[in-house]
């Protein structure tokens, strides 16, 4: 089951060049990222494997729905799935050494180094390896830390995500920032709500009556909506459609 909307303001964007995901249903609700958009994905732990397919198919060219270019990975959270993505590069029959040449991680093990990460160290790292699609995976883990003062943490955290926010418009590129669950505690919502708020892109994936659903909650061109996402119990030749 799905319900959605007739995206027409799809059709006067012709040479809009899209990340696609590739997923049956969801493309009809979703066409894709575009440059300059700074993404939320949250919910579920499914956002996970599908911020890895993005790493692949980001390398695909554009008329494939990709954007022919490399991915830089900053892993928050010890998210990376080197398996992950070799398999899904296999299922759109890609050579998995050379997908996993062209994302580039940099891991952080502490709030500090996160930011330190984004504000000195990122616009760096796209410009040396040209790249066009950032993942900040887990992006709130490390400010949730107990070690690391609350309102601290928040401080630096609304700074992170308003600099991501404006760095991924001026230089048109796109910034999807993964945001897993975590315990309830009155900083993991402030946090969410400050990142929500900066994403101009927001979509999460939550559990409903078959299984799970796809909800584009927050976009600026496209109409919003839901959609059945594939089961994470499903093969990842079924999550990436056979490709």
């Amino acid at each position: 089951m799905r319900v959605l909307s007739q995206n027409a303001l799809v059709k006067s964007l012709p040479s809009q060049a899209f990340l696609t995901l590739n997923i049956p249903n969801i493309d009809e609700l979703f066409p894709g990222f575009a440059g300059g958009d700074f993404a939320l994905l949250y919910g579920t732990s499914a956002i996970l494997p599908l911020s890895s397919l993005l790493c692949v198919r980001a390398q695909l060219p554009n008329q494939l729905g990709g954007l022919g270019a490399n991915v830089i990975f900053v892993d928050g959270g010890n998210t990376f799935r080197l398996y992950q993505v070799s398999r899904i590069a296999q299922n759109h029959q890609l050579d998995p050494r050379q997908v996993l040449k062209h994302i580039y991680i940099s891991r952080a093990f502490t709030a500090h180094q996160l930011t330190s990460i984004a504000f000195e160290r990122l616009k760096d790292t796209i410009e040396r390896f040209n790249a066009k699609l950032v993942v900040m995976s887990d992006i709130a883990e490390l400010y949730l830390d107990k070690d690391v003062q609350a309102e601290e943490a928040k401080g630096v955290f609304s700074q992170l995500v308003a600099y991501l926010s404006t760095f991924a418009k001026e230089n048109k590129l796109i910034i999807i920032a993964t945001y897993p669950p975590h315990h309830r505690s009155r900083r993991n919502s402030f946090l969410h709500t400050l990142a929500y708020g900066r994403a101009n892109v927001v979509i999460s994936i939550r559990p409903s009556r078959y299984g799970l659903e796809l909800v584009l909650e927050k976009h600026p061109r496209f109409t919003l909506g839901h959609t059945e996402f594939p089961s994470e119990n499903l093969t990842l030749n079924d999550f990436t459609g056979g490709c």
